[in-house]
């Protein structure tokens, strides 16, 4: 069986996220090709889209967000994702149980005498009305009939696991500053979700190996998990094993992949790329050493924005009093910090925050 080195797996990693070359791709077709943002921080996925698509324009993220052709809602690891309307509707009822044990996992003894189907049913009445609501305003048009858990936990089990929400604009449109207000996802798309059987074959689980193989492969049983918070989809890659292509990474696990997705040479070149926060190319994965070193995989969890660097995490970006600031990780060449400085004025242009001087900060 073939061994894959953490360059070639970068190399995979970079070409499928569409961080080796900018696509020509619209933002729904790349939302879709990317299996969605994380989105928890409303415009980290501007960021992302910016480093992905040739010719990105803020507008463009926010006609798809109010045209509903994309959508904000709980689903992967119970995060916030930008994902398209069809994936949502699609995929949440596949993530329902996942989601709902976390809840009440995390709360465990805030809901312990609080059965979930009947707030579910009270909340869905008090949204019948076809009006958005922040969960404080839920909660409160519930909490007469569950006084005892904390607000916080109805809350959360209400928008975040039982019922199916997305979250409106102008929440998540650019520069713009909006909380929360959750009308149900089948209200806000006009279409409905359908529960589907697990046991036959698991065919959403089918679905979801092969997308999450199409934006990260090659990757294994454990990467896959991580990515969605389901529990390694076992009967789905049963199911479609004989479709896929196996390797083997340096530690010997045994990765798989779509035949014909791209695997370039570890050797092609990869341009400095300015991350996000919480961006796919990190988080998708257990195993995240093909694109961040060891030591800094706090980073990866702590919000740290990046910078790649030959296909590697390599620097740390922020901004602050009209300040483009750059700290690498490692010493970079010259020509390095050439290529990065030019990313980061493109990036500041974009960022249209007054930014006058991208600078390096070495700490000294």
């Amino acid at each position: 069986m073939t061994v894959l080195d953490a360059r070639a797996l970068n190399r995979a990693t970079l070409a499928r996220q569409s961080l080796l070359e900018r696509s020509t791709a619209s933002v729904p077709q790349a939302v879709a090709q990317l299996c969605g943002l994380q989105a928890q921080e409303p415009q980290e996925p501007f960021i992302g889209l910016w480093s992905r698509l040739a010719g990105f324009e803020p507008g463009l993220l926010d006609d798809a967000l109010t045209a509903r052709q994309v959508v904000r809602t709980h689903l992967m690891r119970r995060t916030v994702h930008l994902v398209t309307a069809a994936d949502a509707l699609a995929w949440r009822p596949r993530h329902d149980a996942m989601l709902r044990q976390r809840v009440l996992g995390t709360y465990r003894r805030e809901l312990a005498d609080v059965d979930p189907e009947e707030v579910a049913a009270a909340g869905r009445a008090v949204l019948a009305d076809q009006q958005a609501r922040t969960m404080s305003e839920l909660v409160r048009a519930v909490e007469d009939r569950w006084p005892g858990p904390p607000r916080r936990a109805l809350g959360e089990l209400l928008v975040a696991a039982l019922i199916p929400m997305a979250q409106l604009p102008p929440r998540g449109l650019w520069q713009r500053k909006a909380g929360v207000r959750n009308l149900p996802l089948t209200t806000w798309l006009g279409r409905d979700t359908h529960p589907v059987p697990i046991a036959d074959n698991d065919p959403v689980g089918q679905h979801l190996v092969r997308r999450y193989l199409a934006a990260h492969g090659p990757a294994a049983s454990a990467d896959l998990r991580a990515w969605c918070g389901l529990a390694g989809l076992p009967t789905a890659v049963r199911a479609v094993r004989e479709e896929l292509v196996a390797f083997r990474d340096e530690r010997g696990r045994e990765l798989l992949d779509l035949p014909d997705a791209p695997r370039p040479h570890p050797d092609t070149p990869a341009p400095v790329r300015f991350l996000p926060a919480f961006d796919n190319a990190i988080l998708g994965y257990h195993d995240r050493s093909r694109i961040i070193d060891h030591a800094h995989l706090g980073l990866s969890v702590a919000g740290h924005r990046a910078v790649l660097v030959d296909g590697r995490v390599a620097a740390t970006w922020t901004v602050h009093d009209r300040r483009l600031r750059i700290t690498p990780l490692r010493p970079l060449a010259a020509a390095e910090q050439e290529a990065t400085h030019a990313e980061g004025r493109a990036l500041a242009a974009f960022l249209d925050e007054g930014i006058a001087h991208v600078q390096f900060d070495t700490g000294s």
